[in-house]
């Protein structure tokens, strides 16, 4: 995934203030703007200068992005790449807003990576008032039980968790308003329970598990978004698990019994004779649990042994005598 410099398509410094973010915006959204430019990628630098916008107009979500520059720089320097962690999350909540002319789908994979997918939409994260101010913001102290707010954070399990769930720690990041008024970012350690069956991008809600009240006031919830680590072994397509299996010629054209693995452990399977490679078998009900569980399909993969001796050399010799007709070429 590229990163991003937002500071660069803005064309204003790292260290500029929000008035100058904001006047550099509607400079380039009125050069760019698809209804009036004339540029050949106008549509393109005006979604670039728009996502830009959104990640830096707002002081919280500006200092989450700026905490990610530091941590790439400092990657950089020790010599290593450096991407977003899996368990890199924000609070968001809905505002109603969001960038001139673009809907919460065109942001970047980028973009979705740092403040979460549908994001865009949202035209920022809900403030919490510093130390002594009101609700709307005016001085006179906190609401006696005000809710925390809601968490939102991804993360990124292996997939034999979602055939027998699984407990982990993540380390949850977000941005707070001190005192004097400056965003900062916090960590905290969280332990989740991930239920058997979970699917790729489903979300769960651990009520209680979000940012603290106030007052009296009873905690947010956060809602995890489950993504999957890419396995060594297995494909996920929908509910379905999908692997590659080796076999030898003669266990496809005699037929045999191997062992094929799954999630859950291996397994006996019976290899149809006269199977060619590609050939997809299935295993009914050992793709993801649930109450309906997907399968799992095993592709043949069909594996020649090298001639690399007399004997091997021998039996190739008396395998291709054997099929004087057999041409595999032939439609």
């Amino acid at each position: 995934m590229d990163f991003k410099d937002y500071y660069a398509t803005l064309g204003v410094e790292r260290s500029a203030s929000q008035d100058e973010i904001k006047r550099a915006y509607r400079k380039l959204a009125r050069k760019f703007h698809p209804d009036v430019s004339k540029e050949p990628d106008a549509e393109a630098r005006f979604k670039e200068v728009a996502e830009a916008n959104e990640a830096l107009s707002d002081p919280e979500r500006r200092a989450a992005y700026d905490d990610l520059m530091t941590r790439r720089a400092n990657a950089q320097a020790r010599g290593g790449p450096f991407e977003p962690p899996p368990d890199w999350g924000y609070e968001f909540s809905d505002h109603g807003g969001r960038a001139d002319g673009m809907d919460a789908e065109e942001f970047s994979a980028f973009f979705e990576s740092l403040f979460g997918r549908g994001a865009g939409a949202q035209r920022g994260p809900r403030r919490r008032a510093p130390p002594g101010a009101g609700p709307s913001g005016a001085h006179g102290g906190y609401q006696s039980g005000a809710r925390g707010g809601d968490h939102h954070a991804r993360i990124d399990i292996a997939l034999e968790d979602a055939y027998r769930g699984a407990r982990q720690t993540i380390s949850l990041r977000h941005p707070s308003i001190e005192p004097d008024g400056r965003v900062v970012m916090q960590e905290r350690q969280v332990e989740v329970n991930i239920p058997k069956g979970v699917r790729p991008g489903q979300h769960l809600r651990l009520a209680g598990m979000g940012e603290p009240g106030h007052g009296d006031g009873a905690a947010g919830d956060l809602y995890l978004e489950i993504g999957f680590r890419p396995h060594e072994r297995f494909r996920i397509e929908g509910d379905d698990i999908w692997v590659d299996l080796a076999i030898a010629p003669w266990e496809a054209a005699l037929g045999a019994t191997v062992p094929a693995p799954t999630p859950e452990g291996d397994v006996e399977l019976t290899i149809p004779a006269g199977s060619n490679a590609g050939r997809k078998l299935r295993l009914k009900g050992r793709g993801l649990p649930g109450k309906v569980p997907g399968n799992l399909y095993v592709v043949l993969q069909i594996v020649v042994p090298r001639a690399d001796s007399p004997a091997a050399h021998s039996a190739y010799t008396a395998y291709a005598q054997a099929f004087p007709a057999f041409n595999p070429r032939q439609p």
